[in-house]
């Protein structure tokens, strides 16, 4: 029996589990957060939730910034995206600042530091969106760099699944600035009213959160169209 490993083999399982933890990381913040918003819980015991949601949400948030270097490594390697050589080198050492950044956001979270850094991590997608939303879509027409139309699929679904986590991170932060308003005396049924009503949002917007992230599975995975 031959036993042996090679690179594109090591980046398929990587893939795997960052797409896990992306989705299982949701999961848990989704249910963690009826229990930041529940006004019949001391405000201790909701800050206690909240910090449980942010340990849960950081394997998620590191798991959809590594799937980006990691499908596009894939991509080039099986020849459907054209950046390779010196590109690829330099999408990793992006993306390993990248998640420096993420970490750093998350270990100082409740600081004002923390909160700059999270609007810095938030404004990278601001640029990465269009990049990838333009070559996708454009992929999926039969134009543009990608060489399949099923990965110009994965692509643009991708971009559009950054759209919505910066909705949901976006929420995520204003949890800090809103708890902060009320140890400051901020009246108590206004905050409640902005946290009920973004936790509503965030909730219709994570069952399309989930179906995307599955498809985007379906389509890596089944290839149902060349």
């Amino acid at each position: 029996m031959e036993f042996y490993i090679t690179t594109h083999g090591v980046l398929r399982w990587l893939h795997v589990l960052a797409m896990v933890y992306w989705l299982g990381g949701e999961w848990g913040v989704f249910n963690t957060a009826r229990y930041v918003t529940n006004i019949n819980l001391s405000l201790d015991e909701r800050r206690r939730h909240m910090d449980t949601a942010f340990r849960i949400d950081i394997l998620a948030r590191l798991g959809i910034i590594l799937l980006l270097p990691l499908g596009l490594h894939m991509g080039y390697n099986l020849g459907l995206q054209p950046l390779g050589g010196p590109w690829i080198t330099g999408i990793w050492l992006f993306f390993g600042a990248w998640l420096c950044l993420t970490l750093s956001a998350y270990y100082t979270h409740q600081s004002d530091l923390g909160l700059r850094l999270t609007r810095i991590d938030e404004a990278l997608r601001y640029v990465l969106i269009p990049a990838l939303l333009v070559p996708g879509v454009m992929g999926i027409f039969g134009a543009g760099p990608l060489a399949a139309r099923w990965y110009a699929v994965k692509v643009t679904l991708y971009a559009i699944l950054l759209i919505m986590g910066l909705v949901l991170r976006v929420v995520m932060r204003h949890w800090v600035t809103l708890f902060r308003s009320l140890d400051a005396g901020a009246s108590r049924p206004a905050v409640e009213a902005q946290l009920a009503k973004e936790i509503a949002m965030s909730r219709i917007l994570a069952y399309f959160y989930w179906v995307g992230i599955a498809t985007v599975a379906f389509f890596g995975v089944l290839k149902p169209i060349a």
